[in-house]
């Protein structure tokens, strides 16, 4: 991997000794690995970068997560960037790989501001790395113009200076003025006071769904093997091949195999269905029960 011998402790270090590309190197480099998964070229590409994610990462230290975890998200971002840059594009890796790294280190944070998920949206983003930021420029203007704004008129402006919904000012103002507490603490101080967790609705299923489920799901195992069993070994072998696998073939790859056309195999797979779909239609009286 291309910062394979790299430890948190000499990242750094050598980040800051490597190499500056020009543009012809960085281009060749980039199509060296993307042409030929050339990890050497992949190596000197990122390693010559690696400087630019130490320095993203450190601007992201407010936020109270290690610095060497930053460092591990900011080169993860810019190995995603190396892994997708196109150089015939004309644009300076440099400039490709600052989202990406940017995109990486902000998802660590979010993810690891609180044991609730603060959010992953773009307004949720944009609400968690500006809002108090925004808060105190429109409140450092207001008293400049002698204004006083009250909590509703301020997040009011900040929804509109962010661009985001009201809502979601109020909700993050929430989330991130709350502090986390174990579910485990006791509601009062009594020895056998109850714990917060006990008060949670368990929202998985019951013990009579489960076994519903478990039986109707053997049943329905039953009826498409019955339904397979109608098929011929070829339309069975393209049905399984289309629909059943983790990585569903393609008409074109099945039809080099069989040697036959894309559309050919197209219509024996619908041929297939039909069959498939007659057989289940013998049950739909039972098929329908399941759902009463």
């Amino acid at each position: 991997m291309a910062l394979d011998g790299m430890t948190d402790e000499t990242l750094p270090r050598q980040a800051m000794r490597a190499e500056f590309l020009d543009a012809e190197t960085e281009a060749e480099l980039a199509r060296a690995w993307r042409d030929n998964r050339d990890e050497q070229a992949l190596h000197r590409l990122v390693t010559a970068y690696m400087r630019l994610a130490i320095s993203m990462a450190s601007k992201f230290r407010r936020y109270g997560a290690p610095m060497n975890d930053l460092i591990q998200e900011a080169s993860l971002g810019l190995m995603k960037a190396a892994d997708k840059f196109d150089p015939e594009r004309g644009v300076r890796f440099s400039t490709y790989a600052v989202w990406w790294i940017k995109a990486s280190i902000q998802e660590f944070v979010m993810r690891n501001w609180s044991m609730v998920r603060t959010g992953s949206t773009s307004s949720q983003k944009a609400l968690f790395f500006n809002m108090r930021r925004v808060q105190a420029q429109l409140t450092r203007e207001a008293q400049q113009e002698g204004e006083q704004l009250d909590a509703m008129q301020l997040r009011q402006r900040v929804a509109e200076v962010i661009g985001v919904p009201l809502a979601d000012v109020e909700m993050m103002e929430g989330r991130l003025s709350g502090s986390d507490f174990s579910l485990n603490a006791t509601q009062s101080s009594e020895d056998e006071g109850r714990e917060w967790v006990d008060t949670l609705e368990d929202d998985g299923a019951s013990p009579e769904e489960t076994v519903a489920d478990s039986h109707d799901g053997q049943t329905m195992k039953v009826w498409l093997g019955e339904a397979m069993g109608r098929l011929t070994d070829r339309e069975a072998y393209i049905v399984r091949e289309r629909r059943l696998i983790e990585d569903p073939r393609t008409l074109e790859s099945l039809g080099e195999e069989l040697g036959l056309s894309k559309e050919r195999i197209r219509q024996l797979e619908a041929q297939a269905f039909g069959k498939m779909r007659k057989s289940l239609e013998t049950h739909q009286g039972e098929v329908q029960s399941f759902f009463v």
